[in-house]
């Protein structure tokens, strides 16, 4: 059934060392003029909970007003992110993971905790552009078979990225470790999207998991996240589900995101190597036939004794130390035996 107003969106957002990220993507939401922090029931009963008149209501254009709950889950950070959300957004739902539970699981905890029809699952380091998330939950309403919608993503500079994929293929397994031309690695055939000149809705096969809104009535029937996925790949397993019950995913291009890419990452970039490649084995052991694993498995190996190669080369450079040689080598190493 179609939403109908007044509704709540709730922003799920699991943080890993990244306060000062979390501080400008808490700020971006926050201190938009498009949207209203939700404190809850009263928010649904023409109540706006103290200051009179009456609350604002679910957009009936991305104009208006739209009520958001923030649930930032801390995966266990030590850089003071938790202490910095309890001190300058009292306003926002913190939950402590209690260590680093990963991504879906962290989400799944925050989704469990919140109390919207709509969920944003953002990233700290996205920050909101104008009314992206109002224009997001507005299609969400209107159409009525839509799971999900992703927005344009930005780069800091206002470049665009790519935040729409089609489904793995094995050209994307190649591209991956050997990128030919980077015209073929923009292009459809290594699960692109092109960039497009207007605003309306395209259906995708899937967006960037750093922003993603979904229905509350389509997880219920897709399921949760699947939590065998530490990082990478949940928001591709959670589409190919939905798609699979019949559901839709499509990408506006008039909601658009910043977003600072990979920053987590970043702070252990061989473990997350490692992780990465983890979680399309099990994407593909889980959704794609036996002879597709066996030849990802093939162009994999084949990468990983270049990547070898090249860091072996860039030590002998000194452009990385022996001990980082050492951390790369055995990154690789586990990858190679998947």
């Amino acid at each position: 059934m179609p939403l109908t107003p007044p509704c709540v969106l709730s922003i799920v957002i699991v943080s890993f060392n990244t306060r000062d990220l979390l501080r400008r993507c808490l700020a971006s939401i926050t201190g938009n003029e498009y949207y209203r922090v939700f404190q809850g029931e009263e928010g649904r009963d023409g109540k706006d909970g103290g200051e009179g008149g009456t609350s604002p209501s679910y957009p009936s254009s991305p104009s208006h007003s739209l009520l958001c709950e923030i649930v930032v889950v801390d995966n266990g950070s030590h850089d003071g992110s938790p202490e910095m959300v309890e001190r300058e957004f009292p306003a926002v739902r913190l939950v402590r993971g209690g260590g680093n539970l990963g991504f879906a699981r962290a989400t799944n905890l925050g989704l469990a905790e919140s109390r919207g029809d709509l969920l944003m699952l953002l990233n700290p380091d996205t920050e909101i552009v104008g009314n992206a998330l109002a224009a997001m939950a507005d299609f969400l309403s209107r159409h009525e078979r839509a799971a999900a919608v992703g927005p344009a993503l930005l780069y800091a500079d206002g470049s665009p990225q790519h935040g729409a994929f089609h489904f793995p293929t094995l050209w994307m397994s190649f591209f991956d470790f050997f990128p030919i031309n980077h015209r073929l690695l923009n292009s459809r055939l290594n699960g692109r999207y092109p960039f497009v000149a207007g605003d309306g809705p395209r259906p995708v096969d899937h967006p960037l998991g750093a922003a993603m809104m979904l229905k509350r009535e389509a997880l219920a029937e897709v399921g949760p996240l699947d939590e065998s996925f530490f990082m990478y790949c949940e928001e591709v397993d959670w589409c190919l589900r939905a798609k699979r019950l019949g559901w839709q995913i499509y990408q506006l291009p008039a909601a658009r995101i910043i977003h600072h890419a990979g920053q987590s990452a970043k702070q252990m970039p061989d473990e997350m190597l490692v992780q990465l490649h983890r979680s399309r084995y099990h994407l593909f052991q889980k959704h794609y036939p036996a002879g597709f694993v066996r030849a990802h498995r093939w162009i994999t190996r084949m990468g990983l004794l270049g990547r070898a190669a090249e860091a072996g080369w860039e030590a002998l450079l000194g452009r990385i130390t022996w001990e980082q040689l050492r951390r790369r080598l055995q990154a690789l190493r586990t990858i190679w035996s998947m």
